[in-house]
């Protein structure tokens, strides 16, 4: 169902609903707008071109470990 469709049947039934109903509908609306803006955002191409960059650079310098050496430190852990 297109968003088009899917408006038209929301705005079709909201009419049927008592009060109780409309804030009982509110209420989880609002729920799932909080929890997306909760969420991290997307981060934009550029940025992550960029991110990727810069850690090619730091590999390129020698800034890394090996995996074995990652797999003690990850050991340590726990």
């Amino acid at each position: 169902m297109t968003t088009i469709s899917l408006d038209k049947k929301i705005n079709q039934y909201l009419p049927l609903l008592a009060n109780e109903e409309k804030q009982s509908i509110l209420s989880v609306i609002t729920s799932f707008i909080k929890l997306k803006e909760s969420l991290p955002k997307r981060i934009s191409i550029e940025q992550y071109n960029r991110e990727l960059d810069e850690a090619e650079a730091e590999m390129n310098a020698g800034n890394f470990i090996s995996q074995e050496d990652a797999k003690k430190q990850a050991e340590a852990w726990f």
